[in-house]
């Protein structure tokens, strides 16, 4: 028999799982309970866009499209980007379709990295920067934000955060799981810091969408980092479409070219009936984006404004879909207070030690969900506080 423990990659066995799968495992359990802990849109997608994935089965368009993604797709990205960011790229030279936005994160890890360079990452974050920085034989390097400055970045921290072997910084604003955001004085503030360094900015934009005041700015926006960022994002958050697993890259051609060719043998193409969905998308999907923005936008103010009056200290979210409060104020743990929360109440949130240094003392709760899901969730977060009194 095989020894796989003896065998398998012990870069992958170093690995640590996501802190975010026991608590969805302990909820699987539980038929009353009420999840504010994936962060999935509770929208289905909408009609139109579904339409468009059928007619493209009943039409039996099932075959690969080109690797970097049917021409007409990379077409309407590029219009859609000029559209609502501000941001000019050539269809045919910087811009390539993923599967998801998460394999445009790994396919720029993989295609920057040499053993050893060093990729800077904002923390608490979204879990997968650090696993896919390891697997790419880079060196992950924590930079812990906080809730004083709007769990932000700061220019002072970046500076003290590189070295001669820093090859990528991550901005994953609007922030998975802070709802922070960088607005351009935050930008060109590093900007000036990474001005004589070759350090490319990948810059993950899945929550673009969702940002509530104002619009979103970019890396790219600033004329000095457009040509060092590639940019990330997708169709999961802003159009309801996460099973459809439709994400998209913007990026110099140079960078193109060789993240083509890695997702040509790692990944052929995007699902193709995915991208027929995803054209309609671009196309026609901007009231879908203001409708479900706004839907956010009511379900974010009403939930902090009752995590506050439960007592809890919570920093207002300007981006993505979740709030952060703190709850240092219990004497508990992260863990703990999930857990018991959990057992006790059946209302699912997530520790924020799951994502990294600096969540220690907040959890995650995400509130696409429903209003009456959110209303009885608070009741029950109250009911909760005052058992721990």
């Amino acid at each position: 028999m095989i020894d796989f423990d003896n065998i398998l990659s012990p870069r992958v066995k170093s690995l640590r799982p996501s802190g975010i799968r026991k608590f969805f495992d302990l909820l699987e359990t539980m038929s009353d309970a009420i999840s504010l802990g994936i962060g999935e849109p509770d929208f289905t997608t909408p009609w139109h866009i579904r339409d468009a994935g059928i007619y493209s089965l009943e039409k039996g368009f099932t075959k690969y499209t080109p690797n970097a993604g049917m021409m007409a797709l990379r077409t309407e990205i590029a219009r859609y980007m000029q559209r609502r960011f501000d941001l000019v790229y050539d269809p045919a030279s910087q811009i390539i379709v993923t599967v998801g936005g998460s394999e445009g994160i790994d396919l720029a890890l993989r295609v920057l990295l040499e053993p050893g360079d060093e990729v800077i990452i904002p923390s608490p974050s979204f879990v997968c920067y650090e696993p896919l920085t390891v697997m790419a034989g880079g060196t992950p390097v924590l930079v812990e934000t906080k809730a004083e400055d709007d769990f932000k970045l700061t220019a002072e921290q970046l500076r003290a955060a590189l070295s001669p072997r820093t090859k990528a910084l991550v901005l994953p604003y609007p922030c998975n799981p802070t709802g922070g955001i960088m607005e351009r004085a935050d930008l060109e503030a590093l900007a000036e810091v990474l001005r004589d360094t070759n350090v490319v900015v990948i810059s993950d934009e899945i929550y673009a969408e969702l940002t509530y005041d104002g619009r979103h700015v970019s890396p790219a926006n600033l004329p000095e980092l457009y040509d060092r960022t590639i940019v990330v994002n997708g169709f999961s958050k802003a159009y309801a479409m996460t099973g459809w697993r439709m994400g998209y890259l913007c990026a110099p051609p140079a960078a193109i070219k060789q993240l083509v060719k890695l997702h040509q043998f790692g990944i052929m193409s995007a699902p193709t009936t995915s991208q027929y969905a995803a054209i309609e998308a671009m196309r026609n999907g901007d009231r879908d984006i203001e409708a479900m923005r706004a839907d956010y936008d009511h379900r974010r103010r009403f939930l902090v404004h009752g995590l506050r009056e439960a007592g809890l200290d919570c920093y207002e979210p300007h981006g993505a879909f979740y709030v952060f409060p703190s709850i240092r104020s219990t004497g508990l743990t992260s863990e703990e207070f999930c857990e018991k929360f959990l057992l006790a109440e059946r209302v699912a949130a997530i520790p924020g030690t799951a994502f990294g240094p600096g969540g220690e003392g907040f959890v995650r709760m995400c509130y696409a969900a429903s209003m009456e899901d959110l209303t009885e969730a608070l009741r029950r977060l109250s009911r909760f506080l005052d058992t721990l009194k």
